[in-house]
């Protein structure tokens, strides 16, 4: 049977996301949607080599850093297009089911890459606003 929604799939099977440039600042979007991740019942685990702790949870210079026991479902990505590529790597190293790229961020041969390698690839979508459409608030 094919799916007829692979992102409802994606995220109601989904427990763990790793938000790559998740910011310290609270009027940041990626603070926001991370914040309203964790509301939603995910564990968010941030990435941001300038901070120690975001919203309870330790947080990783990279993906590479989150210790290998830590099973990653998604990895939401909140950095510039250019900067895809390195994460897009270590997300298939890691073994991440998805890779997601937020509003307005894509990279064609990094998503390709990492389709290639067995991942749902999301791009140019913001997955509070996908969670909300299918979940609610």
């Amino acid at each position: 049977m094919i799916d007829s929604d692979p992102i409802r799939s994606l995220l109601d099977s989904a427990r763990t996301i790793a938000v790559v440039g998740c910011s310290a600042d609270p009027e940041r979007d990626s603070h926001h949607v991370a914040s309203y991740l964790q509301r939603a019942g995910y564990r968010v685990i941030p990435v941001n080599p300038a901070v120690e702790e975001l919203l309870g949870e330790r947080c990783y210079p990279d993906l590479t850093a989150i210790p290998e026991g830590v099973a990653i479902d998604i990895v939401d990505v909140f950095r510039r297009s250019e900067h895809v590529p390195p994460i897009a790597d270590q997300a298939i190293a890691r073994g991440a089911r998805a890779l997601w790229l937020q509003l307005g961020v894509s990279h064609p041969e990094a998503e390709r890459r990492a389709a290639e390698a067995g991942l749902q690839v999301v791009s140019n979508r913001c997955m509070a606003v996908e969670h909300r459409l299918r979940f609610g608030s």
